[in-house]
């Protein structure tokens, strides 16, 4: 039965909170880790925590909530709700680091919970709505990822004005603490909101047979993240490709860019840290401007998706955010800087809800979970390959210049818009996923 846009508005609240978490790893770890004295170089490795635990934890999590039924607590939210606690207490404490080794474990935690809610929430679309209503599901999750990273981006400005330039003992501006500290309240305020404004659907006879067979064998979920990888569907085998360039590349841009903006537009690198701590609050901006055009346009995908399919739309994405990452590094005026955002904030809204339409219409309703975790497990496995391999690229190659790094990304993401021209999707799923009457 299809659900009213209020209803499926309050669904995704949750990923409001979810999301402003995410936004403080792209606009304020990095910030934070050359606060605390890291290196340019060290970044990579000091970002694995995301995808390690992504790697991990989602495809674990999304086949234990499948498997998974209670009448009081549901199927997905139990999941979800520790994932937000979780990440509440993470991001309070973090801004309390008193060393470099301190914020990198505390990001680990801050990451598994992220990972423990964020993978459910994908399920939980897929089990509540008709196929009808997934191209809306997603792309309103895909508008409460801008909207919250958004807020996460322009937070360091505006608790900047409040605060004042003061820092702590270890070098960490007040900025930091407000930043982190709203982040904590929001992370579970939204997520309960979801939580006791959505009732989960029961699961079929059959589903609760699965389940009540699945019971006390801890090897269950395992297996049944075996045999979906054994049995992927085509159409997701051709989205590992686009995803192998795509998040390589978002995992540099989202490391590099205050380094390459405080090289572009202020001419100076972490080591003058006035200076750069002016371009990693302008950065912010930039990239919550970004994601002000993610919310903006997010539902104008549907449209399109529906009209010239979720591939082309997703294709031509990637374009536009491959040559406005090739042209950041050419920018000297810091108001400049928000032109080629436009791009990046378009494309943002298509990789955070469009794939999603083609991945849902091409599972069984049965396995959502463990299926989106194997899309994240293709998110997350580009993230880890960069960790461990994009420190040596950037010194052997790119001549440790940040804005090499950044045009390298821009390189990456359009070999994903060429991949993307060749997924092959049914057309009747694509049928499936419109509206009555297309």
């Amino acid at each position: 039965m299809p659900l009213t846009i209020s209803q499926i508005i309050n669904m995704n609240v949750g990923f409001l909170g979810i999301q402003y978490s995410f936004g403080l790893q792209q606009n304020s770890i990095t910030p934070l880790y050359t606060f605390l004295n890291a290196d340019p170089d060290q970044l990579p490795i000091l970002n694995l925590a995301g995808p390690m635990t992504g790697l991990i934890i989602q495809p674990i999590i999304g086949a234990l909530s499948d498997r998974t039924w209670s009448p009081k607590w549901g199927r997905r939210k139990p999941f979800f709700l520790a994932g937000a606690i979780t990440c509440s207490i993470a991001l309070l404490f973090m801004p309390f680091s008193t060393s470099l080794w301190m914020a990198a474990s505390l990001l680990w935690i801050l990451d598994a919970g992220n990972n423990t809610a964020m993978e459910p929430y994908r399920a939980f679309v897929a089990d509540k709505l008709p196929k009808e209503q997934y191209p809306l599901g997603f792309q309103t999750q895909s508008f409460f990822t801008g909207l919250g990273i958004t807020l996460a981006a322009v937070s360091p400005t505006i608790f900047a004005t409040i605060i004042g330039s003061g820092k702590s003992a270890t070098g960490i501006p007040y900025w930091v603490y407000g930043s982190f500290i709203v982040g904590s309240i929001i992370s579970i305020s939204t997520v309960s909101w979801s939580l006791f404004k959505t009732p989960e659907n029961q699961p079929s006879e059959e589903e609760l047979l699965e389940i009540q067979k699945g019971r006390g064998n801890i090897f269950a979920p395992f297996k049944d993240i075996f045999e979906s990888l054994v049995f992927l569907p085509t159409t997701l085998c051709q989205l590992a490709i686009v995803y192998l360039f795509q998040w390589y590349a978002m995992f540099i841009y989202w490391q590099y860019i205050s380094l390459s903006v405080a090289s572009s537009i202020w001419h100076t690198d972490i080591q003058n840290k006035e200076l750069y701590d002016q371009a990693a609050r302008w950065t912010s901006l930039a990239n919550g401007f970004y994601n002000i055009v993610t919310f903006l346009s997010a539902f104008a995908l549907v449209i399109l998706a529906r009209k010239i399919t979720a591939r082309y739309v997703h294709m031509v994405c990637l374009v536009l955010a491959g040559l406005a990452m090739m042209a950041i590094p050419m920018v000297d005026n810091k108001y400049v800087l928000f032109l080629p955002m436009v791009g990046i904030g378009i494309a943002w809204a298509s990789m955070m809800g469009i794939p999603y339409i083609m991945v849902a219409s091409s599972i069984p309703p049965s396995k959502n979970g463990v299926y989106m975790g194997i899309v994240n497990m293709m998110i997350v496995i580009p993230m880890f390959i960069e960790s461990l391999s994009f420190g040596k690229i950037y010194d052997l190659f790119l001549d440790s210049t940040p804005g090499n790094a950044i045009r390298f990304a821009g390189f990456l993401l359009l070999l994903a818009a060429v991949a993307t021209r060749f997924i092959q999707v049914k057309k009747e799923q694509f049928d499936a996923a419109a509206p009555a009457g297309h």
